[in-house]
């Protein structure tokens, strides 16, 4: 869509967030902000150095000792267990050079030397041990007072591990606020909670790291076209009616909750929370409250897709248990981080979670499933990839600088109005085929990266 735009306000950088501060109360986003180089230097500074970041979960550092590499944009951190199990996250450079400490993906160890110079850090940071340090650097050196690994914020929730660079920012529970209502549906279903499958799997896309987490925040729009041929393809092996598309494009509600988006989709009465028989009276005895929303007179609804602002993002696919009691499609719960490489490139991390309390033949079904659909070669996953790919190559062209993306629906229709009485926390709409998250999403990003 195309609009008229004041010539004197340059469409780089601050000037492009102007212009989009504009355009966004008309539902009308930029494309350039999708491959701009003067946008991502603006994330990093002002919006992935300020926000809580997933990195990890707890059941991939199961023992002391054990830990794992991730990311925040460009910066690395060392996820750990110390000896007495608590976790740690450590930038991951030596605090003499800045040397990268670890090179290793995961492991398990007490302590990381440096090689370059040698100094060794406990895996909950602390400098342990300086080469010669009394005869370079005196007796009372105070390096081992001094010298720590940087660290930033921390926090755990349901067993996810979170960090923020700012350590004046907000705490985990504040920033995540009502969204942690939605957030115990997708992980806490059975006793124990959830657990990674094998380690997260990863690799790099040529897209902005914003379409992964516009995708996810609440777009079931795209799924009657983008995946309708994987849905015919299931509606034969299964001999189910291909209207469960319908389901997903028609059905369903729309939440803004806290710095979280997500969408639910209908489910048939009785079916609590879309899943097969087995799990409903765990979910009965560990969702309680959500049970207003999963399984009532009013709402039979199951949790689909969701986004945490900026890149975390969330999706469960629905169960099919057919009338004879076999369970024909099984249930898992992806998690993704969109991980900016640069403006117009991502690397896409992607773990794999199944119910803690589920049968160990449930889990073996459900980690094969979610290979063949959303894993890096799964058929869902190739459909999305191409879209996003093809979004930023068009947003880097010449004419995308006067271009504005329509995100106007559920603005104007009356398909879409927001739920009164809604049994949950923030802002549900009566159709999940709404840009109501999108917008947030978008109001949200503005707000970041107007502080400076």
């Amino acid at each position: 869509m195309n609009v008229k735009t004041n010539e004197n306000v340059s469409l780089k950088g601050e000037g492009l967030l102007e212009t989009m501060r504009e355009t966004i109360k008309d539902g009308l986003i930029p494309s350039k902000i999708f491959h701009d180089e003067d946008i991502y230097k603006l994330e990093k500074e002002r919006l992935f150095s300020k926000t809580w970041n997933f990195l990890a979960h707890e059941s991939e550092i199961p023992n002391n000792g054990d830990y794992v590499v991730r990311y925040i944009a460009d910066d690395s951190f060392i996820v750990s267990r110390d000896n007495k199990g608590e976790i740690y996250v450590n930038l991951n450079s030596c605090s003499h050079r800045g040397m990268e400490l670890c090179n290793v993906e995961r492991g398990n160890s007490s302590h990381f030397r440096c090689p370059y110079h040698g100094w060794t850090f406990k895996n909950d940071g602390k400098l342990i041990g300086v080469p010669l340090e009394k005869k370079i650097y005196g007796n009372d050196s105070g390096l081992r007072q001094t010298c720590s690994l940087v660290s930033p914020q921390v926090g755990v929730y349901n067993g996810l591990i979170f960090a923020c660079i700012d350590q004046n920012a907000e705490s985990l529970e504040e920033y995540l606020g009502d969204f942690k209502w939605y957030l115990d549906i997708y992980t806490n279903k059975t006793s124990g909670g959830i657990e990674v499958v094998g380690a997260p799997q990863r690799w790099v896309a040529e897209a902005n790291w914003k379409t992964g987490s516009d995708n996810f925040v609440g777009d079931v729009y795209h799924v009657q076209v983008t995946h309708r041929g994987n849905f015919e393809v299931a509606a034969k092996l299964t001999n189910t009616d291909i209207g469960s598309i319908d389901m997903h494009t028609t059905g369903g509600v729309q939440v803004t909750a806290g710095k979280g988006g997500l969408c639910l989709i209908e489910v048939p009465p009785g079916m609590v929370a879309g899943m097969p028989d087995l799990f409903h009276e765990s979910i009965k005895e560990n969702l309680p409250e959500q049970l207003a929303v999963l399984n009532s007179e009013q709402f039979s609804l199951k949790e689909l897709n969701g986004t945490i602002f900026p890149n975390f993002s969330l999706l469960t696919t629905p169960s099919v248990q057919l009338p004879d009691g076999t369970i024909a499609v099984p249930h898992f719960l992806t998690l993704r981080v969109w991980r900016p490489i640069d403006s117009g490139k991502m690397e896409i991390w992607s773990w794999v979670f199944v119910d803690k309390g589920a049968p160990e033949w449930y889990k073996e079904r459900a980690y094969k499933e979610y290979v063949t659909t959303f894993g890096p070669s799964g058929t869902f996953e190739q459909d999305d990839a191409e879209n996003w790919q093809g979004i930023t190559k068009i947003a880097k062209s010449s004419m995308a600088k006067d271009r504005y993306l329509n995100y106007t629906m559920g603005m104007k229709n009356n398909n879409a109005d927001e739920i009164p009485n809604w049994p949950g926390p923030g802002k549900a709409y009566s159709s999940a085929v709404n840009e109501a998250n999108q917008r947030n999403f978008f109001s949200l990003y503005l707000d970041y990266l107007s502080k400076k």
